[in-house]
Parts: structure tokens; C-alpha cells; sequence
């Protein structure tokens, strides 16, 4: 159909003029039908398939967790026609087996959770339009991550990944400053599309500003008004800064700074009455071939109310076993040194933690992260992660395994 809108012929335009319709109409159409065919005809499809295996440990369940899951991604875009362009997302995330797990929907309470639910649901969806290389407009349901996602972020390491339905603005008033705003009426979160539960929804405010002093040194201010209808308790307002700095010693050594600091109180219709602060610090020293960073992260306690990140990308933080991805009321100080280095094509990757409560004294435990990576043939690649939690004064015991194969085209 759309070659023939296309390959209209001045024959064949006479003989519908002759019909009453005019011949404007007809020159007006033939660009939007070149639009539309630009828009398919430079489009691109890809598919994106990712197996996990992930075996569960914790102390407390009188079963152990093995869970084999399978997210089959299809991403359709198109091309981009007068600065707009289109994208949609599928996801499916299907058992390999038997689901011997709490994927938190089927009621396996006497297995630990792999937060992995099996599903098909429109991941993205949405229309952007650039007016150039640093600013845009986007609105539907989208991918949004700010910085580290210490705040805001995808959560892209679960089989479902969290999405934004929201209106996004990413521009540049001045040279080397960037604002990205948006707002949030729905967060699509990693528990799978069934029960209104399993989703926030609301009037949430969400931006960062960055002004990049050169390549080497950023600061970042960044505001976040989060008004959560399902769990008003989550409902904040937070204020911040970050910086980012490197410094290079000598060819072989460089340095890098990132600190991070943020206020947060109750907003809205929550119920808790707080103020509560975050610090961040992390030194990264680059020795070849290896690179060791040093890293220190409060989240403060107030009136019995810990400071709050609900919308953050939580497995990227205080140990990949997620013993805390709701912080505890007393708040908490996390310790942590990080290795990574190089074998050969494989990647690797080793934590240590040591958890200690901000208000209180207690000592939650420590944790040993590892992951190795290897990519190969382009399109492949296989990861294997480990995580062993040691509880103290908080949680329970939990050994955490994956074995992760995705093939990407």
C-alpha cells in the first residue's frame, strides 16, 4: 500500500482530480507518504535473548531457590523523520523447568525470592521528538537512568526491567550544562504487570542538571519529588549534588573522585515526619592492570525513619545478595573495597562489604561479591556471579549463584 501512495503517477493524479479531488491534496501527501515510508524503511528491529540461572541459599527457608528463566526481547524502531521517531518493546520472560522459587506472585513462601515473575508486556513504548544531538522530548513508557542510578534507574539486571510511563525533557540551555526533567505518572516495577500493587503511580518530579567543567571533572544537582499513591510511607522530597573527577598521576596510574550528597523529607501525603541524609564517597585508583576502588556510603536514620531510594536500580548497591534494598530503620554505613582486573577476554570482578547501622551501633554482617564476564562472537556472552551474605545483627545467612548466557542481534 505504501509503494503505491508512493509511485503515484501524473496519470493517475489527473484521474482523481477528476473525481473531485484536488491536486494539493495529492502534493501535500506525497511527502508524508515519504515520511512514513523513511520512518519503516530505516527502522530496525532487534532481538535481545537472556538466560539465567539463579540458585538461592538463605537461612530460614527450608527450601533452596532454583529458578531458569528465559527474557526473549524484540525491539522495533524506527527511523527518524523530521526529528520524530518511534519505539516499541516486547518482553517475555518464560520457565525453563519447574519454578522452585518465590517469584513473589505463586505463593512459594517456603523458597527464598528471585524476583523474576514469567509474563509478555509492552517494556517501552513511546515517541520522541530531537531537535539535535542535546535536546529532546519524550513521552510514553520509557527507560530512565540518571547517573550511577543511585535514585532513579532500570533495574536492568531483573528479567523484567522497571520502566517510566512519563514525559521527559533532555536539553542544553548553555554550553556544557545538560537538564534532564521529567515527569513520572506510573513506574512500572520489576514484579511483572499482574496486581496494581506491583506498580507505583503518581505525580513524581524527577531531574538532574550536569555542568561538565572539562572531560575530566562534572557536578551534578538534582532534585527528586517522589508521591507514591500505593505506598504514601515512600512518598519524599529529595535534594542533592554530585561530582565526578578524574586525575591522571603518570601513564600508568589515574585517579578518580565521586562524591555524593543528598537531603530527604517526608512530601506530600506520607505519613512519617523525617529528615534524613545521604553521604557517598568512592576513591578508584587505576594501577594496570588492575583497578582498586575504596568506597564509603551513609544512609541515614531519622526519628526511627532511614532515608529512602525506591526507584533506584538497588542491585547495583550494598552487595549483589540484596539484603538491603529497603533500608533499615536505623539507617546504614556501608564499607566497601572493589578489585577489577582482566584474565585473558574474561573480566572480573570482586567486593567486600562491611555493614554497620548508622544510628544504633549494630553491625549488620559483611558480604564477598565476585563476577566474571566474558564476551565473545559479538553477539554473545556469559556471566557468572557470586554472592555470599554473612549476617550479624541483621537478616539471615544467603548464598546467591547465577550463571547468565545472552545472545544479542
Amino acid at each position: 500500500m505504501l509503494n503505491r501512495v508512493r509511485n503515484i503517477t501524473p496519470a493517475v493524479a489527473l484521474s482523481i482530480a477528476a473525481l473531485g479531488l484536488s491536486t494539493p491534496l495529492l502534493i501535500n501527501a506525497a511527502p508524508v507518504a515519504d515520511g512514513i515510508n523513511k520512518a519503516f524503511s530505516e527502522g530496525d528491529i532487534s532481538l535481545n535473548l537472556r538466560y539465567r540461572y539463579e540458585y538461592v541459599d538463605q537461612d530460614g527457608k527450608p527450601e533452596d531457590a532454583n529458578a531458569s528463566t528465559l527474557r526473549s526481547r524484540i525491539t522495533m524502531k524506527s527511523g527518524t523523520v523530521g526529528g520524530f521517531m518511534g519505539l516499541v518493546e516486547v518482553d517475555n520472560v518464560s520457565y525453563i523447568g519447574s519454578d522452585r522459587f518465590n517469584n513473589t506472585e505463586n505463593g512459594k513462601t517456603d523458597y527464598p525470592v528471585v524476583a523474576d515473575p514469567d509474563y509478555t508486556e509492552i517494556n517501552q513504548l513511546f515517541f520522541s521528538y530531537a531537535y539535535d544531538d542535546k535536546n529532546k522530548a519524550t513521552i510514553g513508557r520509557q527507560r530512565i537512568n540518571h547517573s550511577g542510578q543511585r535514585f532513579i534507574g532500570g533495574v536492568a539486571w531483573r528479567q523484567n526491567e522497571q520502566t517510566f510511563d512519563a514525559a521527559r525533557l533532555q536539553f542544553s540551555p548553555v554550553d556544557k550544562l545538560t537538564v534532564d526533567y521529567s515527569y513520572i505518572w506510573r513506574v512500572n516495577r520489576i514484579f511483572g504487570p499482574n496486581g496494581d500493587d506491583n506498580n507505583f503511580t503518581g505525580d513524581n518530579h524527577v531531574a538532574i542538571a550536569s555542568y561538565k567543567f572539562n572531560a575530566a571533572h562534572s557536578l551534578s544537582g538534582f532534585a527528586y519529588l517522589l508521591d507514591m499513591n500505593e505506598s504514601p510511607a515512600l512518598s519524599s522530597s529529595t535534594y542533592g549534588l554530585e561530582y565526578k573527577g578524574g586525575f591522571t598521576i603518570n601513564d600508568g596510574i589515574s585517579l578518580g573522585l565521586n562524591l555524593s550528597y543528598a537531603e530527604q523529607s517526608d512530601y506530600k501525603d506520607s505519613p512519617l515526619n523525617y529528615d534524613a541524609g545521604y553521604y557517598f564517597g568512592e576513591i578508584t585508583a587505576k594501577l594496570k592492570p588492575i583497578t582498586i576502588a575504596l568506597g564509603h556510603e551513609v544512609l541515614e536514620s531519622d526519628n526511627g525513619v532511614s532515608f529512602k531510594t525506591p526507584l533506584a536500580t538497588l542491585h547495583k548497591f550494598q552487595g549483589f545478595a540484596d539484603k538491603f534494598l529497603v533500608t533499615p530503620a536505623d539507617g546504614i554505613e556501608d564499607s566497601y573495597l572493589k578489585i577489577t582486573g582482566k584474565v585473558g577476554d574474561v573480566k572480573l570482578i570482586a567486593f567486600y562489604h562491611d555493614f554497620q547501622a548508622e544510628t544504633g551501633g549494630a553491625d549488620y554482617g559483611t558480604e564477598i561479591d565476585f563476577v566474571a564476564i566474558y564476551k565473545f562472537a559479538k553477539n554473545y556472552s556469559v556471566l557468572f556471579k557470586y554472592a555470599a551474605y554473612d549476617a550479624d545483627d541483621y537478616s539471615s545467612d544467603t548464598d546467591k549463584a547465577w550463571l547468565m548466557v545472552t545472545a544479542a542481534f
